[in-house]
């Protein structure tokens, strides 16, 4: 049982055995479908446990330098790398980063082959398509939308790949279990099966949560062996996730700073913010569960909203309030679960709000401070 009372806040703290065990499932998964399974840093980049990760998975994908940079430093492999947009500056620097590479479009293919050609260094290309169907719900997530900038149509491809081309990305999923993942490949090789057909490689990007309890492995399992099956010349089946790996292995804890007393409700003010600290929670948004509390319902005696300690108006959790047990005192301990990934890969320090410490409860159940934040940082981030 981690003391939360013990740990300094803000801060966000990471359980090492929930990872390692998140990462036991997706190698055995990786086993039984032969597959690779890579860790998507824009989900998780909690490089201090990249040994770990690298022991259990087959690498990590990049969809930046600074990411490809991070992986090959700390995880000590070549990325996996897409860019929505490459730049002529990096794009050589990225070549030598990586062993695979997804253009997003024919244009950047095109524009960019002659540099690829005069790096000298082999490197695996790709290209990201849209099946044109997806069942995220929330819009800013869905990256096949009618609009979307990500990925190429097929009415815009051949009936063959184009030279040099050995791969295909497609990513469509988010949150999402086997089932889905079944119909989006439905989709997906109705459009391209003439193209899958001709690939040395398929990456079927993130979005898996397979980590998470009642996510059917089995049916997953299935699917890719299958897969194998319908198309033998494909010599790698790629999943990237980057939640499955963070899922359910870490949390924010916050600290009582003030109650606000208002006319409808009480406001726990902390510090830490939503709008710094848990963007998700206003841009997606949704609602973090916080340990020894529940959603506050009519008749509730200790019901209180979670306000963010920016000057943002908009600083608070908006889509509802909690219940505890008791009144809240100033010092006492909020926990935020699941904060580990896709949250502190976005934090800001807008506002000079204090950045959270970043810490670990090891595997041996001991307290490892890794980070903490001062001014510099804050002022080196700004000019």
């Amino acid at each position: 049982m981690i003391p939360f009372d013990k740990i300094p806040t803000p801060c966000y703290l990471l359980n090492e055995e929930a990872l390692e065990i998140n990462l036991q499932i997706l190698h055995m998964v990786e086993q039984a479908a032969d597959v690779k399974i890579i860790c998507a840093l824009k989900g998780f980049a909690f490089w201090h446990e990249f040994p770990m990760v690298k022991h259990y998975l087959s690498g990590a994908t990049a969809s930046s330098l600074n990411e490809a940079q991070l992986i090959f430093e700390e995880m000590n492999t070549e990325a996996h790398t897409y860019c929505p947009a490459y730049t002529k500056e990096e794009f050589p620097l990225l070549l030598q980063l990586s062993s695979h590479l997804t253009f997003n479009s024919l244009s950047q293919y095109q524009n960019l082959l002659p540099l690829y050609h005069s790096a000298g260094k082999k490197v695996s290309l790709g290209l990201r398509v849209n099946p044109e169907y997806s069942e995220v719900s929330t819009d800013l997530y869905n990256p096949s939308g009618e609009n979307s900038r990500l990925g190429i149509r097929r009415h815009l491809l051949g009936d063959t790949l184009p030279p040099g081309i050995e791969g295909l990305h497609c990513h469509a999923l988010c949150e999402n279990d086997s089932y889905t993942l079944e119909r989006t490949l439905q989709a997906l090789e109705q459009k391209f099966g003439t193209l899958i057909s001709q690939a040395r490689w398929l990456n079927l990007g993130g979005g898996h949560l397979i980590t998470k309890e009642g996510y059917d492995i089995d049916h997953l399992v299935h699917l890719l062996q299958d897969l194998h099956l319908r198309y033998p010349n494909l010599e790698e089946i790629i999943l990237e996730p980057g939640e499955a790996v963070g899922w359910q292995t870490g949390v924010l804890v916050a600290e009582v700073q003030d109650i606000i007393r208002c006319k409808d409700f009480d406001i726990a003010m902390l510090d830490t913010s939503f709008a710094c600290h848990m963007p998700d929670c206003l841009e997606m948004p949704y609602k973090p569960n916080i340990l020894n509390a529940r959603d506050a319902r009519k008749g509730d005696k200790y019901v209180y909203r979670m306000g963010g300690n920016s000057c943002l108006a908009g600083d608070f959790m908006g889509m509802g309030d909690y219940a505890f047990d008791h009144p809240l005192q100033i010092g006492e301990r909020i926990v935020f679960d699941d904060m580990i990934h896709y949250t502190m890969v976005k934090t800001t320090f807008f506002n000079g709000v204090k950045h959270p410490d970043i810490a670990v409860w090891t595997k041996d159940q001991q307290l490892e401070m890794l980070r903490q934040f001062t001014h510099e940082d804050y002022k080196n981030k700004l000019s």
